[in-house]
């Protein structure tokens, strides 16, 4: 069974030593939808949410996440990253918002956690936009899609 390399041997929490890894080109991608109903997911096209463009604020919103991570999820390495690209757009057949980032950078670690705190956030975010309207929304399949560089090379979800 493989060991958790954030605990050392007597069980306590560490930030895993990168210093003898080799920087390679690092990318991850992370995927992620807000489903609402087919009213609101109108709104957000038409641009009439009171609060504002819902898809241009979460945009930011992720990007500015991806860049926090450190702060949010203990443990992660602070990164010099690259590149944060967030897309999201209009899913009329689930009636969603779909999101994706795309995290890269060249280092000793990967951007996994980047990636997906950056949908995360983006999710959030729409969702705090619109909930006067509909409580009833989910954030759901957010999920790492790809992921390469490092010595563990690519991954790319089926």
């Amino acid at each position: 069974m493989t060991r958790l390399t954030h605990f050392d041997a007597e069980g306590n929490a560490r930030m895993v030593d990168v210093s003898e890894k080799s920087e390679t080109e690092r990318i991850a991608v992370a995927k992620g939808a807000v489903i609402m109903a087919p009213e609101t997911l109108a709104l957000i096209r038409a641009g009439n949410v009171k609060k504002g463009d819902v898809l241009s604020v979460a945009q930011l919103a992720g990007i500015m996440g991806a860049k926090r991570t450190p702060d949010l999820i203990p443990l992660c390495h602070p990164l010099a990253l690259s590149s944060v690209k967030v897309e999201l757009s209009i899913d009329e057949a689930q009636s969603a918002v779909a999101i994706a980032a795309t995290c890269k950078l060249k280092g000793r670690t990967g951007v996994e956690m980047e990636a997906l705190t950056a949908v995360s956030v983006a999710a959030l975010t729409v969702y705090d936009m619109v909930k006067a309207v509909d409580k009833g929304m989910r954030i759901t399949d957010i999920r790492l899609t790809h992921k390469s560089g490092g010595k563990s090379g690519t991954f790319e979800a089926p």
